[in-house]
């Protein structure tokens, strides 16, 4: 499915729709807004369902943990896989595997046969496959559109994704309450055959496709490679700064799939639409973000500290509050915040990094920014459970703020440095990197 064939002179004029000039991410572009909004749709319908089941926010918490704990186990291999075999075929297959997930759990939905066990191990699948699609998809934007657009492509992206977050979420709460949980997972199934769809009409001869590395045949090859995206992290400060912001972040200050189900319900009173609404309308702070970002192009290091800060003290607000209008105006905010904090640290990692390595150190980042959740929702979830859904919020909110502070000082140290030092440390990372491919090309 494609978005419309807007003209290239067109979209050269209009620069915060650049990367649509390019007719493979025009299909990626509309398949992914299609099956996102599925996505969203059964994150609603999946957590409201646990809800349901168990009462509670424990259980939502372990499955958070059964989804993402792949992701940070696997995600470094799934990295590898992404800089050893081809991006295209990789997304078809994970895709599809996705899409029959879904279906199992309609089916047991449907058949009013679902327990809570069999969510927790469709989830662990899901986050298996997660684990190879998510840094496949992250390193496969720059072969859509090249380097030049790429800035733009992963703005579009965060765009896209939190534009589904409005719709989804507010489907989801309207489709939970007219005909249960289960139609949330039969869209959310049929939604994959439009990413999947454009995947196999993209051109092969359009993609900016870097070579690939060699395929390791030995415990140690895999090792090696493994090592070069880990090392090219530690040696280059700005990539340091972002993967830390976020994956702190993402511990403490990003579990809103394990508390706002109980914190609609019991704090505001809400049933699953007005749950539904909480989550659209921090889609829609998000999705303003997103699109700034992508118009005016500022993607400077600073917005991640000050993204990570402006979401702690939304959280903090949102905590404190029983009034729903004041709820919806802190999920904004806080999907403000949010985003503008991920989709920089994304983009600065993206700009930074060689072709030879963006798999696997974007599966570093996912593997960070996805792989925390697991740890995040256990202790979010046990704090919940434990002294209340408000305390947690306002606990995980206010470590967040802090961590967007430090963020903010470690920023200005790293700007306050020789600019030829910070260079020659960047430079010495890819290069470190590269001889180590070459060392292991040779010792297989």
């Amino acid at each position: 499915m494609t978005i419309g064939r807007p003209g290239t002179a067109g979209l050269r004029g209009f620069a915060g729709w650049r990367a649509l000039r390019h007719r493979n991410y025009r299909l990626f572009f509309g398949g992914q807004l299609v099956s996102l909004v599925g996505t969203w749709m059964q994150s609603v319908a999946q957590s409201w369902l646990v809800l349901q089941l168990t009462g509670d926010p424990l259980m939502l918490g372990l499955v958070a943990a059964a989804q993402f704990t792949p992701v940070l186990f696997l995600g470094l291999f799934g990295g590898l896989i992404a800089d050893a075999a081809p991006k295209r075929r990789t997304l078809i297959a994970t895709q599809t595997a996705a899409m029959l997930l879904a279906f199992a759990l309609f089916g047991l939905s449907a058949t009013n046969s679902v327990q809570v066990w069999h969510v927790l191990l469709l989830a662990l699948g899901l986050g298996i496959v997660n684990s190879v699609d998510m840094p496949t998809r992250q390193a496969f934007a720059v072969e859509m559109v090249g380097r030049e657009d790429i800035g733009n492509a992963v703005a579009l992206n965060s765009a896209m994704f939190n534009g589904a977050r409005i719709i989804g979420p507010a489907i989801a709460g309207l489709a939970i309450g007219a005909f249960g949980v289960a139609t949330a997972f039969l869209i959310n199934g049929l939604s994959f055959l439009a990413v999947i769809g454009g995947l196999f009409l993209m051109r092969d001869r359009e993609l900016h496709s870097p070579p690939r590395i060699a395929r390791p045949s030995s415990v140690r090859g895999v090792m090696h490679n493994l090592g070069e995206g880990l090392r090219y992290v530690w040696r280059t400060p700005t990539v340091l700064l972002a993967m830390s912001v976020v994956g702190l972040v993402s511990t403490f200050g990003m579990n809103f799939s394990v508390l706002m189900p109980p914190f609609a319900r019991d704090i505001l009173r809400q049933d699953a639409s007005g749950y539904g609404f909480l989550m659209a309308a921090m889609g829609v702070g998000s999705l303003v973000a997103a699109l700034a970002i992508a118009f005016s192009g500022r993607t400077g290091p600073r917005i991640i500290g000050a993204g990570a800060l402006v979401l702690g003290l939304a959280e903090v607000v949102l905590g404190g509050t029983q009034s729903f209008s004041l709820a919806l105006a802190a999920m904004f905010v806080g999907g403000l915040g949010g985003i503008a904090m991920a989709a920089t640290a994304n983009t600065v990692i993206q700009l930074t990094v060689p072709d030879q390595l963006r798999g696997r150190v974007m599966s570093v980042y996912t593997t960070v920014f996805a792989g925390s959740t697991p740890f995040g929702g256990l202790i979010i979830g046990a704090l919940a459970s434990g002294l209340g859904v408000a305390v947690a919020m306002i606990f995980g909110g206010a470590v967040s703020a802090l961590i967007g502070l430090g963020g903010l000082v470690w920023i200005n140290r790293i700007r306050q440095r020789p600019p030829a030092l910070v260079r020659r440390r960047t430079v010495e990372g890819a290069e470190a990197a590269s001889l180590s491919v070459g060392r292991v090309g040779r010792s297989q």
